[in-house]
């Protein structure tokens, strides 16, 4: 069904979401509305409906959709199926099954605790919603008081939003951990993409502690003290009735391999008596809440932080001297989202490092008069004027002095001031499009031009701007299916036909030298620069895909070729260390064919310049992502977010961090707070600890990034300690110490 937009702000409005009639208004929350509906049919549904900035965010568009395919394969007697749904619609919007009747939050803030065979039932159809949903393949990851109904006729678990397929499909909002902290599992906090349906087990322990006893066995006056004693702490369960005790001890085990399995828990639920236990006696004075003053969650369902006579066990539990969270536990408890960055720490016991926001760290060097800013790099296109297609070429920029010069489809070439983000000039027009310019050498800046008709291996302009004015100081025509390179004689290059090499002097255009391009592996070849030096890859021109790649050193003074060891069909080039070209090995020749982005590995290859040997470093395990060389370093980033260092010089793996931010950029690193910074495709910025992966601190993303979000890949640079990004139309400017995105002007 279509969508028909619908404005019911009261209960007792009247208007249609997908056909479906609104009879009024079920709960509000940051997320979305809910609604009570009903189908043509009579049948009552409830309607989720994403709040309109919502709906315009095709990042949370693409993820509500994920939610709505993984939500659809659940359905049990116990759980609140998904009827229908319209992710596409102007506004995105669910329907489940209406269950009429109060939440587990507010049955137990009205009245009291449940017990005997009350709490029996509601123990063993939590464990039948729960295999029912893992067996669809979805971990919920949000088993709380507020998403338990408890209807007349057994316990409904309802939903599904924050669930995670067993797939791997990333269904959590990016840069965020996703749940409600005293319901949550360790692993949430210390690994949240990787939890399992044991996560659900732990989840459920909670609840039913906080079920038989009116508060959950990790309560605390804050959501990080929570965090902290799920990561760190036993539970209390002092006022937990046996043989309920006995059995939710094993659920809040802190090692998920060791928790019982829903199979197990129902033999066990089956025997608890349903004669009531009485509680033990509170060991501390009690504090009300009253009835009514529970939480809302997301989508405003109602989440209880206790019942009616919450307890705290203040002097059975240790209190932190200096608060240590799991990796990500704040960036997942600021639910307000008052702030737009979030300093986080790793659960590995070591503290989280917050020194930009406390002072601690050395102040930032930034340029002359900085300030944070965003500049649109798209500007105004002639009528008859024809952008090429947005995906064409790599966007960015490169750092020169104080100034960025960016370049990419719809904005050509632009020097941006890096301090205040004035585009100082302009080169071209947006129906233009320009490659990340080659870099800055001596005053000029170097970039490539596709041709102006969009023909495979058409000429394309290799041109030389004035770095202060933009002016053209000269330009050639190369060959469009073979990128040049700098080096430090000039610009290499090959002419239109790719059957020689051509270097150019970098501050004429002239020629230097020429030499033929081939190999004893073929005549298929391509320009590359390693080390500061001129190279060649070489194929099989009729065949590029069959043996192996030769590999030549070409001298820079006259261009005379030297042949090195030939390289696998799986070497990809990713610069050098220590003089050295490195590169990365895919496991097959045909690895990257699904998904380029997250090819796997297997090693590492040097290239020895003098002797031409070539050494193979084997990873410990295949690794699987895009390789950036950094320092020394080989950093492969997944597209859901996993970054995993591996040392360049032995192979062996430094660390690896789950960040929860996808679709990163290549990584800079600041040597002033020895810091890796990542920008993602919709502004979000990341900063990693070098040495550990730790997540530093990470920011919301741009409120508009721009149309071309979806398909251009992010990149970051520094100039002196600024942050300079660039994410879809948009390029922005932070300081390292408050990184808060600017707002459009």
């Amino acid at each position: 069904m279509s969508s028909i937009p619908v404005n019911v702000g009261e209960p007792g409005a009247h208007g249609f979401v997908g056909g479906y009639a609104v009879l009024g208004k079920l709960g509000s929350g940051g997320m979305g509305v809910v609604y009570l509906g009903r189908s043509p049919s009579g049948r009552q549904v409830a309607l989720k409906v994403v709040h309109a900035q919502y709906a315009q965010d095709e990042e949370f568009r693409t993820r509500f959709r994920q939610e709505v395919a993984a939500a659809r394969r659940v359905s049990g007697a116990f759980t609140a199926p998904v009827v229908d749904a319209d992710p596409d619609a102007e506004q995105p919007w669910m329907a489940t099954l209406y269950v009429p009747g109060r939440t587990l939050g507010s049955a137990v803030a009205e009245g009291g605790p449940l017990a005997g065979r009350e709490l029996r039932l509601l123990a063993l159809g939590l464990v039948e919603a729960l295999r029912d949903i893992h067996r669809a393949g979805v971990v919920h990851r949000d088993l709380k008081p507020g998403n338990v109904l408890m209807a007349e006729d057994g316990p409904r678990v309802i939903d599904f939003g924050i669930s995670h397929a067993a797939d791997h499909q990333a269904l959590t909002v990016t840069g965020r951990l996703m749940g409600t902290p005293p319901f949550m599992s360790p692993e949430q906090f210390a690994s949240p993409r990787d939890v399992t349906a044991a996560s659900d087990v732990f989840s459920l322990g909670s609840l039913l502690v906080y079920a038989a006893t009116g508060e959950g066995p990790f309560d605390s006056d804050s959501p990080y003290l929570t965090g902290y004693r799920i990561v760190h702490e036993q539970p209390a369960l002092g006022r937990t009735p046996q043989p309920l005790r006995s059995i939710v001890e094993r659920c809040l085990d802190k090692d998920p391999h060791r928790r019982p399995g829903l199979g197990e828990l129902q033999g066990l639920f089956s025997a608890m008596p349903d004669t009531a236990a009485p509680l033990p006696p509170a060991e501390t004075p009690t504090e009300s809440r009253p009835a009514g003053q529970d939480t809302a969650d997301a989508w405003g369902n109602r989440v209880a932080a206790g019942g009616r006579a919450r307890t705290r066990s203040a002097g059975k539990r240790r209190r932190p001297g200096r608060l240590v969270l799991a990796a990500g536990a704040l960036a997942a408890v600021v639910v307000a989202g008052a702030t737009t960055y979030h300093f986080a720490s790793d659960g590995d016991g070591t503290d989280g490092k917050e020194e930009a926001a406390s002072g601690a760290a050395a102040a930032p060097a930034l340029p002359a008069g900085w300030r944070s800013w965003r500049t649109g790099l798209t500007q105004a296109v002639k009528e008859e004027s024809t952008a090429v297609n947005v995906d064409t070429v790599d966007s960015g920029c490169v750092a020169a002095g104080t100034s960025v010069y960016c370049a990419g489809t719809g904005f050509t070439v632009a020097r941006i001031d890096a301090a205040t983000g004035r585009v100082r000039w302009r080169f071209g027009d947006n129906s233009q499009a320009a490659e990340r310019p080659l870099g800055v050498r001596k005053g000029l800046v170097y970039v490539a031009l596709p041709p102006d008709e969009d023909a495979l291996y058409a000429p394309q302009r290799l041109v030389a701007l004035d770095a202060d004015t933009g002016k053209k100081v000269w330009t050639r025509t190369v060959d469009a299916g073979h990128p040049a390179a700098l080096f430090s004689g000039g610009v290499l290059a090959m002419p239109e036909g790719g059957s020689e090499f051509v270097a150019l002097d970098a501050a004429t255009g002239k020629d230097l030298w020429r030499t033929p391009a081939k190999s004893t592996q073929g005549t298929g070849c391509s320009p590359l620069a390693q080390a500061d030096a001129p190279y060649a890859l070489c194929t099989d021109a009729n065949d590029p895909f069959r043996g192996k790649i030769g590999f030549l050193r070409l001298d820079p003074a006259d261009g005379t070729p030297r042949e090195l060891d030939p390289l696998p069909q799986t070497a990809q080039p990713l610069g050098s260390v220590a003089g050295r070209p490195l590169f990365a090995a895919l496991t097959t020749p045909d690895a990257a064919d699904d998904n380029r982005l997250d090819a796997p590995y297997s090693a590492l290859l040097t290239m020895d310049p003098d002797t031409g040997t070539l050494t193979r470093v084997p990873l410990k395990s295949t690794v699987q992502g895009t390789p950036h060389l950094l320092d020394g370093t080989v950093y492969f980033v997944r597209p859901d977010g996993t970054v995993t260092a591996i040392d360049a010089a032995d192979g062996d793996r430094l660390w690896q961090k789950s960040t929860q931010v996808e679709n990163l950029s290549a990584p800079t690193r600041s040597t002033t707070y020895d810091t890796l910074y990542f920008a993602n495709r919709y502004g979000r910025l990341l900063s990693l600890d070098r040495a550990t992966g730790a997540v530093r601190w990470t920011t919301d993303k741009l409120d508009d990034p721009g149309s071309s979000a979806e398909k251009r890949l992010p990149s970051v640079v520094l100039v002196k300690d600024a942050i300079v990004a660039v994410a879809g139309d948009t390029a922005f400017s932070v300081r390292p110490d408050q990184p808060r995105p600017p707002k459009a002007g």
